[in-house]
């Protein structure tokens, strides 16, 4: 699984901001301790030039075995004092050791065969939820939510069928995976169904863009035309994690301004992601034939060879709901 570099440096920030604040609490507890206790603060002294001691042997290769044994004795020796001493004065044996959070890795977030940590890949994970969650418009979507009782007759028989191949798509995706197209009119839950995916996917640890149509169309115009060096650096960010992120989720496909340069920016999207075996789910309003009139035949190609098509059918649920709050 490829990290998204971009969330990965906030986790990381926020790991050392941990780390900064633990420091900082040993810091202030060390000296309430050493305006209680003067003895302590003797004895750390004493372990600090032990510890000089040790490095200085290292460095240079003089240290004798005897004399590293002698070095070690007496620092358990002043290790056991100063425990000791602590609770003589109130306070626990262990009050001024290191504080960490992760004793596999001491908050630096790799461990030390270079992998990364279960902290740091905790807090990565949920730096990617709150991406995702800022990304999504409809709330805390989920399968579970899914409104079936919206759906009557032959709609309804078409919806549970379409349900149940996305929520599969979702809890079982993987390399193996295909891509869908989600197609039907507006109003019938496809933009709640491809966050429901979208969900789903991230928990499982892949990597998950979602994007409308126009914004994703939008970053390609700005890297391509933009002068402005921040919004360049956004949007060519945005292109990337486009690119390559496991799953693409491209919403809304049909509601943006169709020009020469949206329908190459489609077919890169479309065929770059294929190429490079990365799934994509497209959610449209539009229908086949009204697909066909729009859109460059290499696109419609692809969509009809490489894409399983999920149907919508039904009322508009806005309208159903707002209907309901009336009655």
């Amino acid at each position: 699984m490829t990290l998204d570099g971009r969330l990965l440096a906030r986790a990381r920030e926020r790991l050392a901001q941990r780390k900064e604040e633990n420091t900082a609490l040993r810091d202030r507890r060390e000296a309430e301790v050493y305006a209680a206790a003067p003895e302590i603060r003797r004895t750390d002294a004493a372990l600090r030039a032990l510890l000089g001691e040790v490095l200085d042997f290292t460095a240079r290769g003089t240290g004798t075995a005897e004399a590293l044994e002698c070095v070690r004795e007496e620092s358990e020796r002043l290790c056991a004092e100063k425990a000791r001493a602590l609770q003589a004065h109130g306070y626990p044996a262990d009050y001024l050791d290191e504080i960490v959070m992760c004793p596999l890795c001491h908050d630096s977030g790799y461990r030390e065969d270079g992998t990364i940590c279960t902290c740091l890949r905790k807090l990565y994970e949920e730096e990617r939820a709150k991406e995702l969650s800022g990304l999504l418009r409809a709330g805390e979507e989920s399968f579970a939510d899914f409104r079936l009782d919206y759906y009557t007759g032959e709609a309804r028989e078409c919806m549970e069928l379409t349900l149940a191949a996305a929520r599969a798509y979702a809890e079982h995706f993987g390399p193996e995976s295909g891509n869908l197209l989600l197609q039907g009119g507006t109003g019938l839950g496809k933009t709640f169904l491809s966050g429901c995916i979208a969900r789903t996917v991230s928990a499982g640890g892949r990597s998950v863009v979602y994007e409308t149509a126009q914004e994703a169309f939008a970053a390609f115009e700005e890297q391509k035309f933009s002068r402005d060096a921040e919004t360049y650096a956004a949007a060519s960010e945005k292109v990337k994690r486009i690119a390559s992120c496991d799953l693409l989720i491209l919403d809304d496909l049909g509601t943006e301004l169709t020009t020469s340069f949206t329908q190459s920016a489609l077919y890169n999207i479309i065929n770059s992601r294929l190429t490079a075996h990365r799934k994509t789910v497209i959610s449209t309003n539009l229908t086949d034939e009204e697909l066909a009139a729009r859109y460059l035949p290499q696109i419609i190609s692809r969509l009809n060879g490489e894409y399983e098509t999920l149907l919508f059918l039904g009322e508009d649920i806005r309208a159903i709901r707002k209907q309901q709050r009336y009655n």
